[in-house]
Formats: structure tokens, C-alpha cells, sequence
């Protein structure tokens, strides 16, 4: 045969087999932009926005170095592999990976940090503007949450640091998932202030329809399957400040999951805009370690000198994030509780 027409022979079978490739088309996702709304119903308040009755106060002992202020609250069955599932794909990953320790993932912790880690409370210090924070995880532990909150320049963080220990379960990350499901649960946190009356942070806490569909749905039945990643909106009513609205991201690596919360639109006090959309966001890493389950979160918000001036911001803020581990807290508890239901009906 020849040579040339053996080629050309060769070109067209090519072609033959990969133009599908080339001609298929892949259906874009839809992208919902966040558009600022204007909230502008007027809240009926009959509290102060930031309340400084809910304050905590607390000293670093005197042989610690002189670091950022230290916030303090007053005082079965072994998985062989974990599923991913990012649709269309589900991910399957080999679950023999030996569950890392507090000191592995934080090598600078002293032994009275991690003292307060295993304390219910945790550990807890508000930085201020161009302040980085005291708990930096090893490099190679993969954990960054900073450059996150870094990005929204803000004027203010809180960092938490917190390990929930096992009790009758050592519980995975498709527990983890499963304990931040329930959104509802969130409005059902409390705190007594110093006058000995008990309120609830938020009024009301619900996922919505989307960026632009305010309605609530309910919360999903706890999953089988651990998605790789997952977008989510939601509407917060806190008692002081009134509605805001949040988009929650959720993504899964080999040892952890990350939930992050931002602000997609305006933050606003009656007629007031208190923050511009995209100026807040809480990163909460999750992690089962040999300790229990650690839950290391920031916590970046960006306020105008005004409105700082007046208030006790970092307490204020620091009262929020107890609301929010609490939750998570309240959670694991709750997958343990189903787990040994089940058990003992089998």
C-alpha cells in the first residue's frame, strides 16, 4: 500500500473517533450572582444593637508571653472508607489513615492552651487590625484559614480553639457533616446575662432557596453519602440586629471539613447599613483527631472606627461564635445519640 495513502487512511479513522469528543457540549452551571439588597424593613428593637452585658473577662497568667487579648467564658464501628459524593462523581477513599494529634496539627501549643483546648469553652483571643493569629497550624497540615479571612480586610477577628472528646463513638467526617445539617438548632442557643435574665442570640435561623429567593426550606435528613463540596443560603435573625443573610460553603479534604459563612448582602440596623455585603465570614475546620474532634475557627468582621468605638465588639462577636460551636457541639452529640439508638436495636 502506499505510504501516503496509509497515513491518510490512519487521519481518517482519527478523526472519525474524535470528533464526538470535540462536538459534545457541557452544560455550564448556573451561576446565582448575589445581589445587594436593601433589607430596608425597620426591626422593632428594644435592646442595644451590641449589648455589653454579654461580655466575658479574663487574664493570660503571668508566665505566659504577653499575646493578643485571651478571651474566656466565666466559669463501634471503625469506617473502612469514606464516600465523596460531588455529582456526578462519588469519590471513594481508602479511610486508613491514621487520625492525626492536637500537637501534630498545632506544634507551638503549650500545655496551658491545650488545657483550655479540652476545656468546654476552648480557647478563644480577639486580634486586632494586622494582627495574625497565636494558633498557627503546621505548615503541612493543610489547614489555612487566615488567608481566607485575611481577604476581607478585616478590622477585627476572633480566634477559637476547641476539642470535643469521644465519648461512646469515634465519630468520622460524615458525622461532622451530618451535626452542621441542622440549621434550625442554631436559633436554640442561649446565654444569661449578668442580670440573670436567659436570651437567645438569634430568633431565628433557616436555610433559604437561594441568593435570590428568600423563602425557607426545611433542613435535609441526615446524608449516607459525604459530599465533596456544597453551597448553601441562609437567614439569620439575631435578636439585636435582624435579619442577615448568609451563603455557607462546605468542603471536604482527606483529614478534615471546612464550613465557611459570609455575608452575601448588606448587613443593616433599621435604615443604617452596619456592614457592606462580603465583610464578614466565620472558616470553622473540623477534624476527628485521637483527642476527640477538633473545631478551629476565625472569625474576620470589618466595622467602621464609629461603631467599634462605641461597643465591645470582640465580646460581642466572641458571643456568636460560642452560639455556633455550641451548636456544632450539640450535633456531634446528637449523631452519637442516634448511633447508639440504632445499636441497640440491631
Amino acid at each position: 500500500m502506499n505510504k501516503k495513502k496509509f497515513i491518510t487512511g490512519l487521519c481518517l479513522i482519527f478523526l472519525f473517533f474524535t470528533a464526538p469528543l470535540y462536538a459534545e457540549t457541557f452544560p455550564g452551571e448556573d451561576s446565582d450572582i448575589a445581589e445587594e439588597v436593601d433589607i430596608g424593613e425597620e426591626s422593632s428593637l428594644n435592646e442595644e444593637v451590641f449589648p455589653d452585658e454579654l461580655s466575658f473577662s479574663g487574664e493570660t497568667p503571668a508566665e505566659e508571653e504577653v499575646i493578643p487579648e485571651l478571651l474566656t467564658y466565666e466559669d463501634e464501628d471503625e469506617d473502612y472508607f469514606y464516600l465523596f459524593e460531588a455529582d456526578p462523581f462519588i469519590f471513594e477513599v481508602d479511610p486508613i489513615l491514621e487520625p492525626r494529634t492536637l500537637g501534630e496539627i498545632f506544634p507551638d501549643i503549650t500545655r496551658y492552651q491545650k488545657s483550655l483546648v479540652m476545656d468546654e469553652y476552648g480557647l478563644r483571643y480577639a486580634l486586632e487590625k494586622d494582627e495574625t493569629p497565636v494558633m498557627n497550624p503546621a505548615e503541612e497540615s493543610g489547614i489555612d484559614l487566615f488567608s481566607s479571612v485575611k481577604s476581607k480586610d478585616p478590622s477585627h477577628i476572633i480566634e477559637a480553639l476547641v476539642v470535643v472528646p469521644y465519648n461512646e463513638k469515634d465519630l468520622d467526617l460524615l458525622d461532622i457533616y451530618n451535626a452542621l445539617g441542622f440549621i434550625k438548632d442554631i436559633k436554640n442557643q442561649s446565654f444569661l446575662l449578668m442580670s440573670g435574665k436567659e436570651v437567645n442570640i438569634f430568633v431565628e435561623t433557616t436555610r433559604i432557596a437561594g441568593a435570590n429567593n428568600r423563602k425557607s426550606i426545611s433542613d435535609p435528613e441526615p446524608s449516607n453519602n459525604l459530599p465533596f463540596s456544597e453551597t448553601m443560603y441562609l437567614r439569620f435573625t439575631d435578636a439585636y440586629i435582624g435579619d442577615i443573610f448568609i451563603r455557607g460553603d462546605i468542603s471536604v479534604n482527606m483529614y478534615g471539613l471546612t464550613y465557611s459563612i459570609t455575608n452575601f448582602t448588606d448587613i443593616r440596623y433599621s435604615l443604617f447599613r452596619l456592614m457592606k455585603s462580603e465583610r464578614y465570614i466565620t472558616k470553622i475546620y473540623l477534624e476527628p483527631i485521637k483527642e476527640g474532634i477538633l473545631i478551629y475557627s476565625l472569625t474576620g468582621i470589618y466595622l467602621p472606627s464609629f461603631i467599634t468605638k462605641r461597643f465591645n465588639l470582640n465580646s460581642n462577636i466572641s458571643v456568636r461564635i460560642t452560639a455556633l460551636l455550641n451548636w456544632i457541639k450539640e450535633g456531634l452529640e446528637r449523631q452519637e445519640s442516634d448511633w447508639l439508638i440504632k445499636k441497640m436495636r440491631s
